[in-house]
């Protein structure tokens, strides 16, 4: 089944904002084939949709970041309207306001990515939390190897005392 957006397309436009991910009104109007006015012109009339967990407006700062990181946003730079950032749910409550062909397919496209990314991160904890163990264990091992080499260290130390000679002497 061909896609009409790469998922690599999708994935660059992707953010972290407030500890969310989520895709700006302009990229997903982009991939849409809508005009982001028309876009958020939808969120507006269908408002009750969108709570504050789905869609929020970029503070100044924000969006004064987001245009330092990244190019395409250069537009933004002089602009007086911040942009809403969508998260997961936002995004995939647009399919209900949105009802063309082409936005059901492109957000079914955007979902698969959205748990594709949820799937890596997971995995990436799952890692990180093996790898903690491995180094506890490492540093248990490290302690128990550190005390065998000093127990070998004290073993190899020449005595002070000269030892006595076994057999007949003579004066």
């Amino acid at each position: 089944m061909k896609t009409l957006v790469a998922q690599a397309a999708i994935e660059k436009r992707i953010f972290l904002i407030r500890n969310h991910r989520v895709m700006l009104d302009r990229d997903l109007a982009n991939l849409y084939a809508v005009s982001t006015k028309a876009l958020n012109q939808a969120v507006k009339r269908n408002a009750k949709r969108f709570p504050d967990d789905f869609v929020f407006k970029l503070t100044k700062h924000e969006k004064k970041e987001l245009v330092t990181v990244c190019d395409r946003f250069e537009t933004l730079k002089h602009s007086t309207v911040t942009p809403n950032a969508f998260t997961e749910q936002g995004v995939a409550m647009l399919s209900s306001v949105l009802s063309s062909e082409r936005a059901v397919q492109v957000n079914i496209a955007i979902m698969r990515v959205f748990v594709k990314m949820r799937q890596i991160v997971s995995t990436h904890k799952e890692l990180a939390h093996k790898l903690s163990q491995l180094e506890r264990k490492i540093e248990k091992h490290d302690t128990e190897i550190q005390t065998i080499f000093e127990a070998i260290r004290q073993l190899m130390v020449v005595s002070e005392k000269p030892k006595r000679k076994i057999g007949f002497h003579q004066k």
